[in-house]
């Protein structure tokens, strides 16, 4: 019979673990198990979460898998209902916004990494090729960033009249095309060089 929360000594249970050392002195399955809140009769919280890392094939110090988990992948897990796992993907979007750059408008692009900065987070996981068209002032501040195309895996097209369209309708004098590569390779492709 497994062991309860309730049975275990309070500097074990990761609430009043969290409260009285802080959140850095839990574990990864300790984090996971104060969203998922509850276990069933069979496992603790904390046991479920371990559940979760698992499906990482063993790597439990990297949760970027936990974004590409779809709440019915969660729910194959005995004890991860609709709620935990919707509440699980809740957290998981919370943590890509926390780390997007918000506040970019009127900021000054000088080189390359200035607008990488900006977009690698909210670019980094995706699973399709997307084309964006960054514009800006004559003072190379930002005005808008623009989603212009989505494409498949590994390739995305677009018109120069969807590239233009926008940066010409609000008059920007300065356009900067950019657009990840799911596969992970920075290096252009042909027809990126195109």
């Amino acid at each position: 019979m497994p062991i309860k929360m309730k049975e275990l000594p309070e500097t074990e249970r990761p609430y009043e673990k969290l409260e009285q050392y802080g959140e850095k002195t839990l574990t990864n399955a300790e984090l996971l198990a104060i969203i998922i809140k509850t276990g069933t009769k069979e496992e603790t919280a904390v046991g479920l979460a371990q559940q979760i890392l698992k499906l990482n094939n063993g790597q439990q110090d990297n949760l970027n898998f936990l974004r590409d988990v779809t709440v019915q992948e969660f729910m194959k897990i005995k004890g991860i209902g609709k709620v935990k796992a919707i509440q699980l993907k809740a957290v998981c979007e919370l943590a890509i916004r926390m780390n997007a750059v918000t506040n970019y408008r009127e900021k000054q692009i000088l080189k390359p990494k200035d607008i990488a900065e900006i977009l690698i987070e909210k670019m980094r996981f995706e699973k399709q090729e997307i084309l964006k068209v960054a514009m800006l002032d004559n003072k190379n501040k930002l005005i808008k960033i623009k989603d212009i195309a989505v494409g498949g895996g590994n390739f995305v097209t677009a018109t120069i009249k969807s590239v233009l369209n926008e940066a010409v309708k609000i008059e920007a004098p300065k356009i900067i095309l950019i657009h990840n590569h799911p596969s992970g390779d920075p290096k252009p492709s042909n027809q990126d060089i195109e």
